[in-house]
Protein backbone atom coordinates (compact mmCIF):
# COMPACT_ATOMS: atom_id res chain seq x y z
CA UNK A 1 0.00 0.00 0.00
CA UNK A 2 1.64 3.65 -1.16
CA UNK A 3 2.68 5.90 1.78
CA UNK A 4 2.27 9.69 1.45
CA UNK A 5 5.22 11.89 1.05
CA UNK A 6 5.31 15.08 3.89
CA UNK A 7 7.17 17.53 4.91
CA UNK A 8 8.83 17.22 8.24
CA UNK A 9 8.97 20.80 10.31
CA UNK A 10 9.00 21.60 13.45
CA UNK A 11 5.60 23.82 13.75
CA UNK A 12 3.22 24.68 11.33
CA UNK A 13 1.21 27.66 11.79
CA UNK A 14 -2.62 27.47 10.66
CA UNK A 15 -3.68 31.01 9.50
CA UNK A 16 -2.18 34.54 8.83
CA UNK A 17 -3.96 36.91 10.77
CA UNK A 18 -3.13 38.60 13.97
CA UNK A 19 -2.77 35.54 15.62
CA UNK A 20 -0.63 33.89 13.17
CA UNK A 21 1.63 36.33 11.82
CA UNK A 22 2.08 37.43 15.99
CA UNK A 23 3.06 33.36 16.27
CA UNK A 24 5.78 33.70 13.32
CA UNK A 25 7.37 36.60 14.10
CA UNK A 26 7.53 35.07 17.61
CA UNK A 27 9.12 32.10 15.95
CA UNK A 28 11.37 33.71 14.07
CA UNK A 29 12.44 35.91 17.23
CA UNK A 30 13.24 32.37 18.74
CA UNK A 31 15.60 31.58 16.35
CA UNK A 32 13.17 29.09 14.21
CA UNK A 33 13.63 29.81 10.60
CA UNK A 34 10.51 29.66 7.85
CA UNK A 35 10.33 26.83 5.62
CA UNK A 36 12.76 25.07 7.34
CA UNK A 37 11.74 24.64 11.26
CA UNK A 38 8.20 26.49 11.03
CA UNK A 39 5.69 27.19 8.01
CA UNK A 40 3.00 29.17 7.47
CA UNK A 41 -0.24 28.26 6.33
CA UNK A 42 -3.10 30.80 4.86
CA UNK A 43 -6.21 29.92 2.72
CA UNK A 44 -7.08 33.32 2.03
CA UNK A 45 -5.60 34.62 -1.42
CA UNK A 46 -3.43 37.14 -0.10
CA UNK A 47 -2.39 39.25 2.97
CA UNK A 48 -4.59 40.83 5.27
CA UNK A 49 -6.32 37.73 7.64
CA UNK A 50 -10.03 38.45 7.85
CA UNK A 51 -9.73 42.42 7.25
CA UNK A 52 -9.41 41.87 3.23
CA UNK A 53 -13.19 40.57 3.09
CA UNK A 54 -14.41 43.78 4.91
CA UNK A 55 -17.22 45.72 3.03
CA UNK A 56 -15.76 48.65 1.40
CA UNK A 57 -17.36 51.06 4.17
CA UNK A 58 -15.73 50.10 7.10
CA UNK A 59 -12.63 52.63 6.75
CA UNK A 60 -10.14 52.40 8.98
CA UNK A 61 -11.27 55.18 10.90
CA UNK A 62 -14.05 53.61 11.82
CA UNK A 63 -12.28 50.12 13.29
CA UNK A 64 -12.17 49.74 16.62
CA UNK A 65 -9.36 48.59 18.61
CA UNK A 66 -7.00 47.67 16.15
CA UNK A 67 -3.43 46.78 17.63
CA UNK A 68 -0.07 46.82 15.91
CA UNK A 69 1.69 43.47 14.99
CA UNK A 70 4.70 42.86 17.52
CA UNK A 71 7.77 44.78 16.15
CA UNK A 72 6.43 47.08 13.76
CA UNK A 73 4.16 49.84 14.53
CA UNK A 74 0.94 50.73 11.97
CA UNK A 75 2.04 54.77 11.69
CA UNK A 76 0.51 57.22 9.18
CA UNK A 77 -2.37 55.35 7.75
CA UNK A 78 -5.49 57.39 5.65
CA UNK A 79 -8.45 56.89 8.04
CA UNK A 80 -10.73 57.63 4.90
CA UNK A 81 -9.51 54.80 3.66
CA UNK A 82 -10.95 51.09 3.67
CA UNK A 83 -9.88 49.10 6.56
CA UNK A 84 -9.23 45.76 4.02
CA UNK A 85 -6.76 47.91 2.00
CA UNK A 86 -4.98 49.63 5.24
CA UNK A 87 -4.91 46.79 7.26
CA UNK A 88 -4.14 44.56 3.80
CA UNK A 89 -0.92 46.37 2.97
CA UNK A 90 0.66 46.61 6.69
CA UNK A 91 0.16 42.76 7.08
CA UNK A 92 1.53 42.29 3.49
CA UNK A 93 4.49 44.86 4.40
CA UNK A 94 5.21 42.93 7.84
CA UNK A 95 5.34 39.43 5.90
CA UNK A 96 7.76 40.55 3.95
CA UNK A 97 9.74 42.61 6.44
CA UNK A 98 10.22 39.63 8.37
CA UNK A 99 10.35 37.61 5.76
CA UNK A 100 7.61 35.10 7.21
CA UNK A 101 7.09 33.32 3.76
CA UNK A 102 3.46 32.88 3.89
CA UNK A 103 2.05 30.09 1.78
CA UNK A 104 -0.73 30.99 0.31
CA UNK A 105 -3.74 30.41 -1.00
CA UNK A 106 -3.47 26.99 0.90
CA UNK A 107 -6.22 25.05 2.27
CA UNK A 108 -5.92 23.02 5.72
CA UNK A 109 -8.22 19.88 5.78
CA UNK A 110 -7.13 18.10 8.51
CA UNK A 111 -4.97 17.65 11.73
CA UNK A 112 -4.75 13.72 12.70
CA UNK A 113 -2.07 11.99 14.80
CA UNK A 114 1.06 11.09 12.45
CA UNK A 115 3.52 8.91 12.69
CA UNK A 116 6.53 9.23 15.34
CA UNK A 117 4.91 11.32 17.77
CA UNK A 118 4.21 13.99 15.26
CA UNK A 119 1.17 15.51 13.70
CA UNK A 120 -0.20 15.03 10.51
CA UNK A 121 -1.31 18.23 8.68
CA UNK A 122 -3.41 17.30 5.63
CA UNK A 123 -3.37 19.99 3.33
CA UNK A 124 -4.31 21.65 -0.73
CA UNK A 125 -0.31 21.24 -1.15
CA UNK A 126 0.52 18.73 0.51
CA UNK A 127 1.04 17.14 3.95
CA UNK A 128 3.36 18.25 6.73
CA UNK A 129 4.58 16.72 9.59
CA UNK A 130 5.21 19.10 12.73
CA UNK A 131 5.91 18.47 16.32
CA UNK A 132 3.53 21.53 16.99
CA UNK A 133 0.83 23.76 15.63
CA UNK A 134 -0.20 26.85 16.47
CA UNK A 135 -3.76 27.08 15.06
CA UNK A 136 -4.36 30.73 14.36
CA UNK A 137 -8.08 30.48 11.95
CA UNK A 138 -10.18 32.65 13.42
CA UNK A 139 -13.86 32.81 13.42
CA UNK A 140 -14.43 34.19 9.93
CA UNK A 141 -14.74 31.38 7.48
CA UNK A 142 -17.97 30.42 10.36
CA UNK A 143 -20.78 32.91 9.78
CA UNK A 144 -23.70 31.64 12.42
CA UNK A 145 -26.78 31.78 10.84
CA UNK A 146 -29.81 31.03 13.36
CA UNK A 147 -33.01 28.97 12.59
CA UNK A 148 -36.64 30.46 12.56
CA UNK A 149 -39.63 29.03 11.48
CA UNK A 150 -40.93 30.33 8.14
CA UNK A 151 -37.01 31.16 7.00
CA UNK A 152 -37.24 29.59 3.71
CA UNK A 153 -40.41 31.02 2.86
CA UNK A 154 -38.91 34.92 3.02
CA UNK A 155 -38.76 36.39 -0.57
CA UNK A 156 -36.96 38.88 0.02
CA UNK A 157 -33.03 38.95 0.64
CA UNK A 158 -31.12 37.37 3.24
CA UNK A 159 -27.37 37.77 4.07
CA UNK A 160 -24.75 37.51 6.73
CA UNK A 161 -22.19 40.34 8.02
CA UNK A 162 -19.56 37.70 6.27
CA UNK A 163 -21.40 39.00 2.71
CA UNK A 164 -22.19 42.37 4.26
CA UNK A 165 -21.54 44.60 0.93
CA UNK A 166 -22.06 48.37 2.46
CA UNK A 167 -25.54 50.36 2.64
CA UNK A 168 -25.16 51.55 -0.90
CA UNK A 169 -26.99 48.05 -1.85
CA UNK A 170 -30.23 48.48 0.27
CA UNK A 171 -31.93 52.10 -0.69
CA UNK A 172 -35.24 52.77 -0.43
CA UNK A 173 -35.48 49.55 1.05
CA UNK A 174 -37.36 48.10 4.37
CA UNK A 175 -34.38 46.17 6.15
CA UNK A 176 -34.06 44.03 9.44
CA UNK A 177 -31.22 43.86 10.93
CA UNK A 178 -30.59 40.62 13.57
CA UNK A 179 -27.73 40.90 16.38
CA UNK A 180 -26.25 43.21 19.02
CA UNK A 181 -22.87 43.45 18.35
CA UNK A 182 -20.42 46.09 17.07
CA UNK A 183 -20.69 44.73 13.40
CA UNK A 184 -24.85 44.92 13.33
CA UNK A 185 -24.86 48.64 15.36
CA UNK A 186 -22.25 49.37 12.26
CA UNK A 187 -24.64 48.04 9.89
CA UNK A 188 -27.82 49.25 11.26
CA UNK A 189 -26.37 53.07 11.70
CA UNK A 190 -25.18 52.95 7.81
CA UNK A 191 -28.47 51.23 6.45
CA UNK A 192 -30.47 53.77 8.06
CA UNK A 193 -29.29 56.71 6.08
CA UNK A 194 -29.98 55.27 2.81
CA UNK A 195 -33.29 52.61 3.52
CA UNK A 196 -37.04 53.07 3.74
CA UNK A 197 -36.99 51.89 6.93
CA UNK A 198 -35.03 49.63 9.40
CA UNK A 199 -36.14 47.49 12.49
CA UNK A 200 -33.46 46.21 14.96
CA UNK A 201 -33.75 43.00 16.83
CA UNK A 202 -31.28 41.59 19.37
CA UNK A 203 -31.68 38.27 21.27
CA UNK A 204 -31.04 40.48 24.69
CA UNK A 205 -31.37 43.84 25.41
CA UNK A 206 -27.81 45.75 23.92
CA UNK A 207 -25.44 46.64 26.95
CA UNK A 208 -24.07 50.34 26.02
CA UNK A 209 -20.34 50.89 27.83
CA UNK A 210 -20.40 54.48 28.63
CA UNK A 211 -16.69 55.63 29.72
CA UNK A 212 -13.25 54.32 28.65
CA UNK A 213 -12.65 50.37 28.69
CA UNK A 214 -9.86 50.54 30.90
CA UNK A 215 -7.09 47.62 32.19
CA UNK A 216 -9.34 46.72 35.02
CA UNK A 217 -12.47 46.11 32.68
CA UNK A 218 -10.05 44.57 30.00
CA UNK A 219 -8.89 42.11 32.91
CA UNK A 220 -12.40 40.90 34.07
CA UNK A 221 -13.45 40.45 30.71
CA UNK A 222 -10.59 38.29 29.50
CA UNK A 223 -10.75 36.42 33.31
CA UNK A 224 -14.79 35.54 32.15
CA UNK A 225 -13.71 34.73 28.47
CA UNK A 226 -10.78 32.09 30.26
CA UNK A 227 -13.23 30.85 32.68
CA UNK A 228 -15.32 29.32 30.34
CA UNK A 229 -12.56 28.13 27.96
CA UNK A 230 -11.13 26.51 30.84
CA UNK A 231 -14.48 24.76 31.33
CA UNK A 232 -14.53 23.60 27.90
CA UNK A 233 -17.02 25.81 26.84
CA UNK A 234 -17.05 27.90 23.45
CA UNK A 235 -16.32 31.10 23.48
CA UNK A 236 -18.52 34.36 24.24
CA UNK A 237 -18.91 36.65 21.32
CA UNK A 238 -16.46 39.71 22.79
CA UNK A 239 -19.87 41.93 23.01
CA UNK A 240 -21.09 40.17 25.14
CA UNK A 241 -18.30 40.51 28.03
CA UNK A 242 -17.30 44.06 26.91
CA UNK A 243 -20.80 45.44 26.42
CA UNK A 244 -21.08 48.05 23.22
CA UNK A 245 -19.06 50.92 23.31
CA UNK A 246 -21.19 53.85 23.18
CA UNK A 247 -19.30 56.64 20.38
CA UNK A 248 -19.97 60.41 19.35
CA UNK A 249 -22.15 58.40 16.34
CA UNK A 250 -23.45 56.05 18.21
CA UNK A 251 -25.25 58.83 20.82
CA UNK A 252 -26.58 60.91 17.43
CA UNK A 253 -28.36 57.36 15.89
CA UNK A 254 -29.52 56.51 19.82
CA UNK A 255 -30.92 59.99 19.75
CA UNK A 256 -32.73 59.90 16.02
CA UNK A 257 -34.26 56.67 16.80
CA UNK A 258 -32.23 54.52 14.75
CA UNK A 259 -31.20 51.99 18.07
CA UNK A 260 -34.45 51.42 19.06
CA UNK A 261 -34.23 48.07 19.93
CA UNK A 262 -37.25 45.29 19.54
CA UNK A 263 -37.10 41.80 21.43
CA UNK A 264 -36.55 38.45 18.92
CA UNK A 265 -39.09 37.76 16.48
CA UNK A 266 -40.69 34.52 16.57
CA UNK A 267 -41.07 34.10 12.85
CA UNK A 268 -40.26 34.82 9.63
CA UNK A 269 -43.19 35.08 6.97
CA UNK A 270 -42.71 35.61 3.15
CA UNK A 271 -43.14 39.46 3.18
CA UNK A 272 -41.34 39.98 7.09
CA UNK A 273 -41.07 39.34 10.19
CA UNK A 274 -43.70 38.74 13.66
CA UNK A 275 -44.06 38.06 16.86
CA UNK A 276 -46.03 36.07 19.23
CA UNK A 277 -48.52 39.07 20.31
CA UNK A 278 -49.28 39.52 16.86
CA UNK A 279 -46.94 42.19 16.02
CA UNK A 280 -45.70 42.14 12.41
CA UNK A 281 -42.91 43.79 10.33
CA UNK A 282 -42.78 44.07 6.56
CA UNK A 283 -39.02 44.04 5.45
CA UNK A 284 -37.07 43.42 1.92
CA UNK A 285 -33.98 42.23 3.40
CA UNK A 286 -33.04 40.89 6.88
CA UNK A 287 -29.27 41.13 7.94
CA UNK A 288 -28.10 38.74 10.19
CA UNK A 289 -25.43 40.30 12.41
CA UNK A 290 -25.12 37.35 14.61
CA UNK A 291 -21.16 36.56 14.84
CA UNK A 292 -19.14 33.65 14.03
CA UNK A 293 -18.00 30.48 15.80
CA UNK A 294 -14.56 29.36 15.86
CA UNK A 295 -13.09 27.41 12.57
CA UNK A 296 -11.83 24.77 13.51
CA UNK A 297 -13.22 21.66 12.48
CA UNK A 298 -9.92 20.52 10.93
CA UNK A 299 -8.89 19.81 13.81
CA UNK A 300 -11.76 17.11 14.28
CA UNK A 301 -9.34 14.13 14.01
CA UNK A 302 -7.66 14.88 17.40
CA UNK A 303 -10.97 15.02 19.53
CA UNK A 304 -9.64 18.11 21.12
CA UNK A 305 -13.45 19.01 22.07
CA UNK A 306 -14.57 18.87 25.30
CA UNK A 307 -18.41 17.79 26.28
CA UNK A 308 -19.58 21.03 26.26
CA UNK A 309 -18.87 22.03 22.62
CA UNK A 310 -15.69 24.16 23.22
CA UNK A 311 -11.78 23.00 23.63
CA UNK A 312 -10.67 23.29 27.01
CA UNK A 313 -7.26 25.34 26.89
CA UNK A 314 -4.80 26.69 29.68
CA UNK A 315 -2.69 29.62 28.31
CA UNK A 316 -3.22 29.15 24.78
CA UNK A 317 -2.20 25.26 24.94
CA UNK A 318 -5.21 22.61 24.54
CA UNK A 319 -5.83 20.66 27.26
CA UNK A 320 -6.25 17.54 25.53
CA UNK A 321 -3.14 17.51 23.15
CA UNK A 322 0.36 19.89 24.44
CA UNK A 323 1.46 19.88 20.77
CA UNK A 324 -1.84 22.21 19.48
CA UNK A 325 -1.86 25.62 20.71
CA UNK A 326 -4.87 27.36 19.55
CA UNK A 327 -3.88 31.59 19.58
CA UNK A 328 -6.87 33.79 18.42
CA UNK A 329 -8.78 31.33 20.13
CA UNK A 330 -11.57 32.50 23.60
CA UNK A 331 -9.37 35.01 25.93
CA UNK A 332 -6.67 35.72 23.06
CA UNK A 333 -9.51 36.76 20.38
CA UNK A 334 -8.75 40.32 19.98
CA UNK A 335 -5.61 41.87 18.68
CA UNK A 336 -3.77 42.33 21.39
CA UNK A 337 -4.97 39.62 22.73
CA UNK A 338 -3.79 37.23 19.88
CA UNK A 339 -0.13 39.43 20.14
CA UNK A 340 0.54 37.93 24.03
CA UNK A 341 -1.08 34.39 23.05
CA UNK A 342 1.89 34.10 19.99
CA UNK A 343 4.49 34.98 22.30
CA UNK A 344 2.55 32.78 24.55
CA UNK A 345 2.24 29.79 22.51
CA UNK A 346 5.71 30.42 20.87
CA UNK A 347 7.18 30.32 24.79
CA UNK A 348 5.31 26.76 25.55
CA UNK A 349 6.82 25.13 22.36
CA UNK A 350 9.99 25.60 22.67
CA UNK A 351 9.92 24.13 26.26
CA UNK A 352 8.03 21.18 24.94
CA UNK A 353 10.06 20.79 21.54
CA UNK A 354 13.76 21.80 22.47
CA UNK A 355 15.85 19.20 24.21
CA UNK A 356 18.34 20.29 27.62
CA UNK A 357 20.90 22.86 25.52
CA UNK A 358 19.08 22.72 22.36
CA UNK A 359 17.51 25.36 19.76
CA UNK A 360 15.31 24.83 16.63
CA UNK A 361 15.97 21.46 15.24
CA UNK A 362 15.05 19.18 12.30
CA UNK A 363 14.47 20.82 8.95
CA UNK A 364 12.24 20.84 5.84
CA UNK A 365 12.65 16.99 4.80
CA UNK A 366 10.76 15.61 2.22
CA UNK A 367 10.26 11.73 2.67
CA UNK A 368 8.45 8.82 2.38
CA UNK A 369 7.04 7.74 6.23
CA UNK A 370 5.59 4.78 7.64
CA UNK A 371 2.16 6.64 8.23
CA UNK A 372 -0.92 6.37 7.34
CA UNK A 373 -1.70 5.52 3.44
CA UNK A 374 -4.90 7.43 1.30
CA UNK A 375 -7.24 4.16 2.03
CA UNK A 376 -6.33 4.52 6.35
CA UNK A 377 -7.30 8.66 6.02
CA UNK A 378 -10.37 8.45 4.07
CA UNK A 379 -11.47 5.82 5.96
CA UNK A 380 -10.87 7.89 8.86
CA UNK A 381 -12.35 10.87 7.60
Amino acid sequence: MNKIRSREVEVVVVGAGQAGLSSAYHLRRAGYEPDRDFVVLDHSPRPGGAWQFRWPSLTYGKVHGMHALPGRELTGADDSLPSAEVIGAYFAEYEDNFDLRVHRPVEVSAVREGPGGRLWAETSEGVWAPRALINATGTWDRPFWPRYPGQESFLGRQLHTADYPGPQEFAGRRVVVVGGGTSGVQHLMEIAEVAAATTWVTRRPPLFREGPFDEARGREAVARVEERVRRGLPPQSVVSVTGLPMTAAMERARAAGVLDRLPMFDRITPHGVTWADGRGIDADVIVWATGFRAAIDHLAPLRLREPGGGIRVEGTRAVRDPRVHLVGYGPSASTIGANRAGREAVREIRSLLAEPGDGPTGGLRDRHVDGPSQHAIAAAV
